[in-house]
């Protein structure tokens, strides 16, 4: 089975998934999806979600932060857009179907790039870093959570069996912590702020990158 993720699979996968998303995941990513959040909070001015689904995390952001959000999937970005409209979410400035990988926005427009659980699910992912670095301004962060791949042990036979679901999914369940680590060396004047364990059983790890 090929590992490749295409761009049109993954917005048929979440397309699919839209109606029951925030039902079957919004508990198992609650910790990441918060801890994101807190941190973005925290560096404040303007913020970009990338992969922002159903809006699920729309309302956990103070009112103060001003937020854009994109999502490759339309069908997802309707639900984000009736949460905005019926939680009145004024700072909620733009909702977008949008590819992460060619983000329409100048550069250094953005304070911090959030992307929850986005990383392993795109074709691309070392390009699609390229350019949420490109929008952030010098000194910006960029906020991830994602799977990263166990190297051994229990965690690693779990994944590998989980795999041919993950992949349905649309994501890349193998993703290493050294395709970052080599994404950061070749992209240059990106600093590793901060790698952090998040559950369940440190399945996924917080990941902030500043710029500059």
């Amino acid at each position: 089975m090929t590992n490749d993720i295409d761009r049109a699979g993954v917005a048929k996968a979440y397309a699919a998934w839209a109606p029951v998303y925030d039902m079957v995941f919004g508990k198992v990513f609650d910790e990441g999806r918060k801890s994101t959040i807190a941190v973005a909070d925290a560096i404040g001015g303007r913020v970009l979600d990338v992969g922002v689904g159903t809006g699920l995390s729309l309302s956990d952001y103070s009112r103060t932060t001003k937020l854009h959000g994109v999502d490759i999937s339309e069908p997802m970005l309707r639900k984000a857009q009736e949460r905005v409209r019926a939680q009145n979410l004024t700072n909620v400035e733009t909702l977008s179907v949008m590819d992460a990988k060619n983000l329409a926005f100048p550069d250094g427009t953005f304070d911090a790039v959030v992307a929850q659980y986005v990383i392993t699910a795109v074709p691309d992912p070392e390009a699609t870093l390229d350019d949420f670095m490109r929008v952030l301004k010098p000194g910006g962060e960029l906020i991830l959570v994602n799977h990263i791949g166990a190297e051994s042990g229990p965690r690693k036979i779990f994944e590998l069996a989980f795999a041919p679901l993950a992949r349905r999914l649309g994501w890349r369940p193998e993703f290493p912590w050294a395709r970052l680590v080599n994404w950061a060396a070749k992209h240059g004047g990106v600093t590793l702020v901060e790698r952090r364990p998040m559950a369940p059983m440190g399945h996924f790890s917080l990941i902030r990158y500043r710029k500059g």
